[in-house]
């Protein structure tokens, strides 16, 4: 490869950007075991540094460190991490500064020679801080990787240096999430740690061949691709295959037992599994199986098949075990197979890496394959290198891992490597330089003070090289105080009127070169003390619990050393005060109080002096304790079995607040003290419960803060629990006018152990506020006292109003809950349309007796008072003869003695406006009916008689429902009753009677006759009654049928009988009792049967009836 010319490597350094992936070679460097990763995914962007290309040159060969051995200065090593491609990782190192003058130096590099201080930008970031504590004083550095890519994997190292000491660390980052990926060519973007545009890799190939068969190649294929086609498909035994495909060439006889025999050669991939099939010509015959000469008997991988004359070998799951000759005998006869397990292809899990190296140093390729003990191949050019007697190149074998080492790389060496798996390759460029750029003069360390300039100066062998200046890995910017100039073969970095923050390493990495010249800038401070990170004066404040040991460890900064003064106020603190002690070391000024007390919080100064200045810190201490203990608690209410207490915060915290409460509680009685609760109770108000009713109790607490808990307060009064009632349930208005409205309301669901001592009723007008538990001013009582009724009139509301109540009960605990109505009440009398509610006694005929009293209630509503008129007939009534009196609500129609002149159609008016209602009653007075007219005989025969007669002409107003008929024996008027039942409606009658001589008293006989039954139709739920009549002579039988059933023993049923009235009664009927029913009536002379059928409707609510009786306010 020719020599590259200055122009080249410019373009190149271009391209160059800080990528943490080229694996270097480091085979001499000794390396500790790596310890379990700890690198955490780093969140934190502060600091970042601005986007950009950084440079490096060619290479510089590498000398090993001469400096003093190893001397630990590591307080913790960075470790070895894992980390996924596009996360972020974090490296820490930690340095102990205890022992250090100065600050350590630290640098990173990747590889052997890679200074990744030059490589800053957005995926890498070097950073550092001081930790600056009492007792402990720790350099920590770290190492941010961001969005990691996969060749930023690799070998890294870390070394501390300091004066005269020195300490190194070697660790390893692998970059997970890159087996199947392709690397592509480099471009703008891809990474900052490699020489990815310089050297561009080429891209893995992975196999993507279909399948084949290796058998079917090999019998083909000439002898000398043998051993090629091993390599290409992974085949580690070629020698004893090539023997098992010579025997496979030899040509089978014909057999009789066998139809079909085993191919010649199977093949399977490893962990899959394959089925071995023969046919027999006896499908009874039975079939062994045999591997490498060994019988096979069944198991969970090797499985017998028989399916008619077909015999059939599954192998699961292959193994390399499985690779081997198999035979299938029926008696002396065989058939053979060879069975070849291909192992998958070996990929490449991790890629070879570009490499950039100096004329005769060493160099070495190293890839990881995906399998142990894999065979690859190694390339230059297209051509397999292979080992040769001048050692030029070695091959090294670990594990996973292959190594390609050459040693005393020329420029000859220079080209494209390549290794090759049977499953993919991989491709590295290797680049030598013969130049190196000489140093003639370094950059020095440099000391300065405030407002002097720094000027930081080197000069190198070729002046046309350029170079960048790092500040702390961040890239060094010109601005008005900061010159950077280049000069010939000089390069200078000046720094006017230096600042405090202009400390730092400044390294300068000249272009195209792969070294770096550093130095430190040392800023002279005057006297510091550090108490925060950025070592700017801050207040501390310092808690410290009574009683306990007060330590100050401040650590200060000065040289020469700086003397050290402690005051608190205007008094200077020496030794002499007893409890205090102060002390000053290197680097330290102690300051002790032995036993703090609450006297000695307060502000203490510490003030440090040198030449070149001074420093002041102020310390704000303050002694911490547990609280003083509340005063004692007061109980504000008590329930059943809980009370309601309240405390007072204690008067002084303990200098720290209080976290919260611990309550106590005891029976008056006991000397136990029970807890409450454990975890602190943050408000000053507590309900406590699961308490016994009746039984006193006293009540204590205790303040916690963060120190611990108070002494206990004094004990509350005396309490014992006693609960409310509930409140009051079902408030509603039952009534409402212009000024009063009328409320009513049921008793509490609870009482409790307390008797009810009343109500109270409360009113207020709509928009009220509320306060706790429903207090509040504006609430008035109805009424003075207590009341012990359910309902209430409330008087003198105003008109119009929209008006709250509520009704609270009390005992001796106090009010209970308040009922409240649900919406605020008009006080405005509401229209009411009126309505007569007729009862159902009065929807029929009302039948009395002459002289009975008549007295009629019939309620209505309407809203206001409606008008009420009684007419009788359409004629007024006569307040004489008929009594009127008229509520709200109803209205009474009252006659004392009723007279036959009294029957009619009453009518009841309802009137308010022009809307009215109107309802009628019949009302029948009957009496006693008149003799019947003229009863004359119509006929003698025997011993018997025909009479005839006429109804009476006075019916007192009623149907005849019959007659009695009565006989007399002249002699001895003996008057026997015989009674024959007449139904109404007749109006003649016609009676056999017999009488015999012997007997004193004859029986009339006749056939029995009945009325016929009405069909109805009832409403269910309501009692039913069906009626008839019948006669006959002897008394007949009676039976009642429903559906032609029998319905004389059922217990819904009652029969009556009176005067030859029969009556079924049905009880409560439902719509499954409609039916036919059914009246018969038998005796000796025949029988009867009426019938009718009955229809029961479903119970409904009347429209009228939905209509709340109660007037409640629709406001």
């Amino acid at each position: 490869m020719p020599e590259p010319t200055k122009k080249t490597v410019k373009e190149a350094q271009k391209a160059i950007s800080p990528d943490p992936a080229v694996a270097e070679p480091k085979p001499e460097e000794p390396k500790e075991a790596p310890p379990a990763p700890t690198g955490s995914s780093a969140s934190d962007t502060s600091g970042t540094v601005s986007d950009g290309s950084a440079t490096e040159g060619l290479l510089e060969s590498h000398q090993p460190d001469t400096r003093q051995d190893l001397t630990g200065l590591f307080t913790e090593k960075p470790q070895s991490g894992e980390v996924n491609v596009g996360e972020n990782i974090t490296l820490v190192a930690r340095v102990c500064g205890e022992s250090l003058l100065k600050k350590p130096t630290v640098k990173w590099f990747k590889g052997k020679w890679m200074d990744l201080a030059s490589k800053s930008g957005k995926h890498l970031q070097l950073k550092e801080h001081y930790d600056r504590t009492f007792s402990i004083q720790v350099y920590t550095f770290e190492m941010h990787i961001i969005a990691a890519k996969a060749n930023f994997a690799g070998g890294y190292r870390c070394e501390v240096s300091s004066r005269d000491k020195f300490d190194s660390c070697n660790f390893d980052l692998v970059v997970h999430g890159n087996k199947n990926n392709y690397i592509t060519d480099a471009g703008e973007d891809s990474g900052e740690l490699d020489f990815s545009a310089l050297l561009k890799k080429r891209a893995v190939h992975v196999s993507t061949e279909p399948e084949v068969d290796v058998w079917e190649i090999l019998q083909k294929a000439p002898p000398s691709a043998y051993e090629k086609i091993a390599f290409q498909y992974g085949i580690t035994d070629l020698r004893g295959m090539l023997k098992r495909l010579k025997k496979m060439k030899k040509e089978e006889k014909k057999s009789a037992a066998f139809l079909r025999k085993l191919d010649p050669a199977y093949q399977v991939e490893k962990g899959h599994k394959i089925k071995l099939q023969i046919e027999v010509a006896n499908s009874d015959a039975e079939v062994k199986w045999l591997k490498n000469g060994q019988e096979i008997h069944p198991t969970g991988r090797y499985i017998f098949e028989s399916v008619g004359n077909k015999r059939f070998l599954t192998i699961n799951n292959c193994t390399l075990a499985d690779d081997a000759a198999y035979t299938c005998m029926i008696g002396d006869e065989k058939t053979f197979t060879e069975l070849f397990v291909k192992e998958p292809p070996v990929l490449i899990v991790r890629n070879l890496e570009d490499q950039m190296v100096m004329k005769g140093e060493r160099v070495e390729f190293e890839c990881e394959v995906s399998e142990e003990g894999a065979q690859v191949k190694w390339e230059k050019d297209g051509v397999e290198l292979t080992r040769d007697e001048s050692f030029k190149y070695r091959f090294k074998k670990d594990g996973c891992k292959h190594v390609l080492i050459i040693n005393d790389v020329t420029k000859e060496d220079c080209g494209h490597y390549r290794v090759k798996t049977n499953g993919g390759q991989s491709l590295a460029e290797l680049m030598v330089q013969e130049k190196q750029l000489e140093v003639y003069q370094n950059i020095a360390d440099l000391t300065v003070k405030a407002k002097d300039q720094a000027v930081f100066k080197c000069e190198v062998s070729d002046e046309n090289v350029k170079g960048i200046w790092y500040k702390n890995g961040v890239e060094v910017k010109p601005d008005a105080r900061t010159h950077i100039t280049h000069i010939g073969r000089i390069h200078k970095l000046t720094i006017d009127e230096v600042k405090p923050e202009d400390e730092g390493d400044y390294t300068f990495v000249p272009e195209g070169y792969a070294f770096n010249l550093s130095a430190k800038l040392n800023f002279l401070d005057p006297p510091k003390i550090h108490l925060d990170c950025m070592g700017r004066t801050a207040e501390s404040t310092i808690l410290v619990v009574a009683g306990n040991k007060l330590r100050l460890d401040v650590p200060i900064t000065g040289d020469p050393a700086p003397t050290v003064v402690w005051t608190k106020g205007e008094k200077v603190l020496t030794d002499s005060d007893g409890r205090v002690h102060v002390e000053s070391t290197k680097g330290h000024c102690i300051f002790t109080i032995e036993g703090a007390e609450r006297q000695d919080e307060g502000v203490y100064s510490v003030i440090v002096r040198n030449p070149a200045g001074e420093d002041t810190a102020d310390i704000n201490v303050k002694v911490v304790d547990v609280p003083d203990p509340p005063e004692a608690p007061r109980i504000l209410s008590v329930g059943e079995d809980s009370c309601v207490v309240q405390w007072d915060p204690p008067l002084f915290d303990g200098g720290q607040p209080v976290i919260g409460y611990v309550l106590e509680r005891k029976k008056t009685k006991s000397y136990r003290w029970m807890r409450l609760n454990f975890d602190p109770y943050k408000e000053t108000t507590y309900e406590a419960k699961r308490m016994i009713e009746g039984v006193a109790y006293e009540m204590r607490v205790y303040a916690v803060n963060t120190i611990g808990m108070s002494r206990p307060s004094a004990a509350s009064q005396p309490f014992v629990p006693v609960a409310p009632t509930s409140e009051p349930t079902g408030l509603c208005v039952d009534d409402i006018s212009d000024t009063t409205i009328s409320l009513k309301w049921r008793a509490p669901e609870r009482i409790g152990s307390a008797e009810l001592e009343g109500y109270g009723v409360e009113y207020c007008k709509e928009g009220c506020k509320y306060g706790m538990f429903g207090v509040t001013d504006e609430w008035i009582p109805a009424f003075s006292g207590l009341t012990e009724r359910t309902t209430v009139i409330v008087h003198d509301l105003p008109t119009g109003e929209k008006m709250q109540f509520r009704v609270r009960a009390y005992n001796m605990a106090g009010p209970s809950l308040p009922a409240t109505l649900q919406q605020a009440v008009t006080i405005r009398e509401i229209m009411q349309r009126p309505k007569i509610w007729l009862p159902r006694n009065l929807r029929q005929t009302l039948i009395k007796k002459v002289g009975e009293m008549i007295n009629l209630v019939i309620p209505f509503q309407g809203k206001p008072r409606p008008q009420v008129t009684w007419t009788k007939n359409d004629e007024l009534l006569d307040p004489k003869q008929v009594s009127i009196r008229n509520s709200d609500t109803d209205t009474i129609l009252f006659i004392r003695r009723s007279e036959r002149k009294d029957s009619g159609k009453y009518e009841v008016q309802v009137q308010i406006e022009n809307v009215e209602d109107r309802a009628s009653v019949n009302i029948q007075i009957v009496d006693l009916p008149g003799p019947p007219q003229n009863l004359k005989v119509i006929d003698v025969w025997g011993f018997n008689v025909a009479l005839e007669w006429k109804p009476p002409k006075d019916n007192g107003n009623c149907d005849i429902t019959g007659y009695t008929i009565q006989k007399a024996d002249k002699k001895t008027m003996v008057n026997p009753n015989l009674q024959i039942c007449v139904f109404a409606k007749m109006e003649n009658c016609i009676l056999f009677c017999s009488f015999p001589v012997s007997l004193t008293e004859s029986y009339c006989t006749y056939f029995p006759h009945t009325d016929p039954l009405v069909s109805r139709s009832v409403i269910a739920g309501y009692n039913a009654t069906l009626s008839c009549s019948v006669r006959g002579i002897p008394k007949p039988k009676i039976t009642w049928y429903k559906n032609k059933m029998d319905i004389t023993n059922e217990a819904k049923y009652r029969m009556f009988s009176n005067q030859g009235v029969l009556t079924l009664e049905i009880r409560k009927p439902c719509p499954f009792d409609g039916g036919v029913y059914m009246c018969k009536a038998v005796n000796d002379s025949g029988e009867d049967v009426v019938e009718c059928k009955l229809e029961v409707r479903r119970k409904y609510m009347p429209l009228t009836q939905e209509l709340p009786r109660n007037l409640h306010s629709n406001s």
